[in-house]
Order: C-alpha cells, then structure tokens, then sequence
C-alpha cells in the first residue's frame, strides 16, 4: 500500500508535512494558544498498510474535531498531529520511537499499532514517561512488562485466542485444526493461546510456524514462497486452517492453498480482517473464510454513523478494522488531558496518570484501563467473507 500523501503547494505547509505533522485547520483565536502534539506510530507503508491508514485518520479526525471544539467544548490549548511510520516493524520502531520521544511537543502517542514493533519501541516510551494508547496491539505480554505508560483499547489475546478455538469447536464442530503462525510477536501470543484452548477441547491441533514473507513487508508478494505449505496443510487433510497473521501473507498463503486443491475451511484473526484480504486472495479464494476481532462493528450503530461519515471525508476511504478505537483511543487522551485544567499542568507524566483513572465513554466502549494497561472487557466479535465482501456474525462463544 502507497504512503498517504499530501500535494500542497505553500512551501511552508510543505515543510510541515515533511515532518509528519497535519495541515489541520485551527480555530480562530488559537494563535496565542499553547499547542500539544498527539502522535500516531503505526505502518503507513508496505504490504500491511492500509491496517495503519485505518488507524492514522481516526488520530487526525478526532484532533481536528477537538480544534473545532466539536467534542470537548472550547479548550484552553491547540492540537497537533504527527504521523510515524515503522512499517509495523520490530527493527524499524525503536528508531521511530526514539524520534517522538525527541520530539518535545509530542505529548502522547497512539500506537504503535503492531504488538511487535509495540515490543520493542515500548522501552523508550516507558522511559521518557510519554503516553502510549494502542487501538490494536493485542499480545499478552505487552502487559506484563511493567510499563507504567503502556495502555491498549483492545482485548489481549488471551481473550481472541480461546474464544477462536471455542468458535472452531463449538459453532462448526470441528475436531481438528491446523494452526499457522507468522513468527511476529502477535501471532506467537495469539496461537499460543488459540492451540492451548483447542488442545483442552479435545481437538488435534497440528502447528507450525511460517515466516510471513519478505515481499509482504516491501509490499510485493509472492504466492509461490507458499507452495510447500499448501502442501503439507492438504495432505494433513485438517478441516480448518487457522492462521495467525496479517491479511498480506494470508492471502498469500489462501492462494497457494486453493491452488493445491484444500477445500477445508478457513479462518484467522484481526490482521486479516481488511477488504484487501479479499482483493488480494480473490473472492472466490476468500469466501466463506472466517475473521476474529475483539473490535466492535458499528456498520449498523447510528451514534457511529456521524464519525463514519467524517472518516470516509477525510480519508476517502470507509472506516476499516481498529478506525473506531483509534478515534476512541485518541479522545480518551484528550479528555485526560481537558481535564488538567490549565495548559500549565499538561505534561507527558501527568498524562499518563490521568490514562491510569480515566473513564471515556467512546463509540466502542467504555474507556476504562486495568492497572497493568489492559482495557476492562473482553469481548471478541466473529466476521465471515460472503460474496465477496466482509461482514460481522456476532459475539464469539
């Protein structure tokens, strides 16, 4: 996926975008104000793209909004946004990281997006004290390290993983699963908790750990690096591929099975859960693949529908996985920060003591946080690709 790129012809302007900060407009009488930047880190580039893209105009939205004084009123400061790209990479976060945190107006970030590249930036966030809010890293462990500034508006997979497994079991009444993972951070913590659930229903699970493919990552794929384990899943003559992973290499690897003749079933998790899963592996390689998110679907809520509508204007694209709780991350750290009263009294610190208590009631739930960052509630929503075209079932068992 292409970056998202801004074609302005003031010089000035140009030089703003250059450092990943928004032509935002702001209100009138906001010059004399103070001004707060609120960063999202995420891939904006390469084969995982538009998963970031969901994510970094639901920043912007919300901090334009709040300029307008659309959501919290007149407010005593300005917003700024400044958009990171660490292509959803480990190796490549900790630069990105490093670069907010020396950033003096950057006072809280969004992200990162990736439980890996969250792994390895997190050190140089919980260090400068700088508020992370993740819309989408979900690995357990990212709780578990101590980082007092490490928040995440999403389930863990702890919650996704077992609730996967039951759905298999439970709703198709399968017996047996072959389960694949990409070798990332997330995928690691997801299958584990997916393979150790279907272990304790009684199913057999058959595992193995597939590299996603360097072409992915640069934004080219190839569907030929799948072929030995199209193979081998059809020849183990499992019911249902569970994968792990992002929707680049799972459509890849969907192809390649398809290809080999596999008629079982398939299904994966949020990192699939994207329109161009389906583009990429065809519609009629997709039907009927089942998707896990602990998002919410708000096609069908009215009080969402006014923020889709201004997603879709800014964007030009329709709200996509994790849109919604990126917009419900953003505000809570506005509304964190509102509620310090004076500009004076906004700092990196006090930020993330104000995350530690905060109650933000957003489009998707309540923003409430557990004491290690993890949010309060658990739920994970079942999706399936019909004709073509992803839609939500329900709740998972």
């Amino acid at each position: 996926m292409p970056k998202s790129l801004m074609k302005l012809a003031v010089p000035a302007v140009v030089a703003v975008v250059s450092l990943g900060l928004s032509a935002t407009a702001v209100p009138a009488g906001a010059a004399s104000m103070p001004t707060f930047t609120i960063a999202y880190e995420g891939p904006l580039s390469g084969g995982n793209a538009q998963l970031g893209l969901n994510m970094q105009y639901s920043v912007e939205l919300a901090i334009n909004q709040a300029n307008a004084g659309k959501t919290f009123g007149k407010l005593p400061f300005k917003l700024a946004f400044k958009a990171a790209d660490d292509q959803g990479s480990a190796s490549q976060s900790p630069t990105t990281a490093q670069e907010l945190v020396g950033d003096p107006s950057v006072v809280a970030v969004v992200g990162p997006a990736f439980s890996g590249a969250t792994k390895a930036a997190e050190p140089f966030f919980s260090q400068a004290d700088l508020a992370t809010v993740s819309p989408s890293a979900t690995a357990p462990e990212l709780a578990q390290h101590g980082w007092h500034n490490f928040f995440r508006v999403v389930a863990d997979d702890n919650a996704q993983g077992p609730a996967d497994a039951d759905f298999i079991n439970k709703v198709l009444h399968l017996k047996s699963v072959y389960s694949i993972d990409d070798a990332t951070a997330y995928a690691s913590g997801l299958v584990k908790a997916f393979d150790n659930r279907a272990q304790a229903l009684g199913m057999k699970v058959t595992h193995v750990t597939d590299t996603g493919t360097t072409q992915c990552q640069n934004g080219t794929g190839d569907v030929s690096e799948y072929g030995a384990s199209a193979t081998a899943v059809k020849s183990s003559k499992a019911p249902i591929v569970f994968y792990a992973g992002y929707y680049c290499d799972f459509a890849l690897l969907v192809k390649a099975l398809r290809s080999a003749g596999y008629t079982g079933k398939l299904m994966s998790d949020d990192g699939s859960l994207d329109p161009h899963y389906v583009s990429e592996a065809g519609a009629k390689n997709a039907n009927g693949t089942y998707i896990s998110c602990a998002c919410a679907d708000l096609t069908k809520s009215v009080a969402a529908q006014p923020f889709a509508r201004a997603f879709k204007q800014l964007a030009h694209f329709p709200v996509g996985t994790y849109s919604a709780e990126a917009y419900d991350a953003t505000n809570a750290i506005i509304d964190v920060m509102k509620s310090l009263g004076a500009p004076s009294h906004i700092t990196r610190a006090a930020i993330v003591k104000g995350l530690a208590k905060v109650t933000y009631k957003g489009l998707t739930k309540v923003v409430h946080f557990q004491p290690n960052g993890n949010i309060s509630g658990t739920a994970v929503y079942i999706y399936q690709v019909v004709n073509g075209k992803i839609g939500v079932i329900g709740l998972a068992p």
